[in-house]
């Protein structure tokens, strides 16, 4: 397994890290048999596997157990806590401590709540801060939604928003920053630019990964991408099973695969 510190160093601005994201035990030895020695967790997809709800903070235990699975079969692993699964600093660098009893590279933290809106700035930060004190030497991936929640307002509102929290982040403890959503490639490349931290974006419908790399992002993570794609693929492979001569289903949208949860899930990834 390698290290948090060669984990670390694996996030090159232009020659940026791969990381996908698994969701269950299954998926993660998959990954890893694919020559991929560092992963990530989703929390989407193990909120659904699990029958719980994206972003409520249903899914401590269940991320807890697949980050002991994982480990224990020797698979470096980064892992999405959602927004810590708490609101308690302390409870959250606790949380974040018994991680790093495992052996795990990093977290993934985010700074929107179950409500589809950003979090408080001050309690975010407090919380990477906990975390940074409870695991030092762990990447802590701070993510800021600016971009991701729908009321985020204006283009400019919510890059000024989202680099004036990543930098709060990095204040307080930060190694590095995720920015998901929907970005022009030009927009990518300000943050890259104005953000003194690793760049973090999920996979571009409008932009290669070549493209990202140009753009200086220091790391691209599938998030629930795989997860979406996996649903998809059942009814491909069953119309295969049937004989069935019909074009590919395709990729499940996020919003789609949430619907899986139930009515009360909430729009986080």
């Amino acid at each position: 397994m390698i290290t948090p510190a060669e984990f670390a160093a694996r996030h090159r601005p232009g020659a940026p890290l791969l990381l996908p994201n698994a969701w269950d035990a299954a998926s993660g030895r998959w990954l890893a048999s694919r020559g991929h020695d560092a992963i990530g967790t989703t929390s989407l997809g193990v909120a659904l596997a699990n029958g719980l709800h994206d972003g409520a903070g249903e899914t401590a235990d269940e991320t807890m157990r697949l980050a002991e699975l994982l480990t224990a079969a020797g698979i470096g692993l980064s892992v999405d806590l959602e927004s810590g699964f708490s609101d308690d600093p302390d409870e959250v660098g606790d949380y974040v401590g018994h991680l790093s009893t495992l052996g795990v590279l990093g977290v993934n933290i985010e700074d929107s709540t179950a409500a589809g809106a950003l979090a408080d700035p001050e309690l975010a930060a407090a919380k990477v801060a906990a975390i940074a004190a409870a695991a030092p030497g762990l990447f802590v991936n701070a993510r800021t939604d600016a971009f991701w929640i729908e009321a985020g307002g204006p283009m400019s509102e919510r890059e000024a928003a989202a680099v004036a929290r990543a930098q709060r982040y990095l204040d307080a403890g930060a190694t590095g920053v995720f920015v998901p959503g929907a970005m022009p490639i030009e927009l990518v490349a300000r943050l890259a630019s104005t953000i003194d931290a690793p760049l973090n974006v999920l996979p571009q419908a409008d932009a290669a990964f070549e493209q990202l790399a140009a753009a200086g992002v220091a790391r691209v993570s599938t998030g629930p991408l795989l997860f979406r794609a996996a649903l998809g693929a059942m009814d491909d492979a069953l119309a295969r099973t049937l004989g069935a001569a019909r074009a590919p289903s395709g990729i499940p949208t996020y919003d789609e695969a949430v619907e899986f949860a139930g009515p009360s899930s909430t729009a986080e990834s």
